[in-house]
């Protein structure tokens, strides 16, 4: 009897860490560092610029599975709300920036792909999982980070979009 007792508390505790390891999506409310990055279009664009707008970063790689099934949703989201103050900056992690290219000959976007091949604005974000999505309202604070990708996430962002612009 005690070791069947003891055998579900371990079940219970090992399922709430599951539960919580799942849940990647945390609301904040704290400064967005601050960036200026290479775009693939026009030059260089900074954060602090994007002020009064409402902006979804989304850090991504080529090799990696789920940027390239999210992107497509990102466009969706991006041509929905950027007549309403909202843009989405792509920020590629790639160590060299032809990757993040060849894959977008592939996957068509209209937003702003930035390159950050050393690394340096995805360590002022804390960046350790493939894609991270940082939602920052029109004040600069961060408001939303999303860890991973899976089928069905980005409804959590258009809520989170939908949320701010009633703000």
């Amino acid at each position: 009897m005690m070791n069947t007792l003891l055998s579900q508390r371990r079940f219970f505790a090992f399922s709430i860490s599951v539960v919580l390891s799942i849940c990647s999506t945390a609301y904040a409310s704290s400064p967005a560092p601050d960036f200026t990055l290479k775009s693939k279009d026009s030059g260089n664009i900074r954060l602090s610029e994007q002020r009064g707008n409402m902006v979804l970063i989304n850090f991504w790689a080529s090799w990696c599975g789920p940027c390239r099934q999210e992107l497509p949703e990102m466009e969706a989201l991006y041509q929905e709300y950027q007549d309403m103050g909202f843009e989405i900056l792509a920020v590629n992690v790639d160590d060299d920036s032809s990757k993040a290219n060849i894959l977008l000959d592939d996957v068509e976007v209209s937003f702003p792909v930035l390159y950050d091949p050393e690394g340096q604005v995805s360590q002022l974000y804390d960046v350790n999982a493939m894609p991270t999505t940082v939602i920052v309202d029109r004040d600069g604070n961060q408001r939303l980070v999303h860890l991973g990708y899976r089928a069905g996430d980005e409804a959590k962002y258009e809520k989170a979009i939908k949320m701010l612009l009633r703000e």
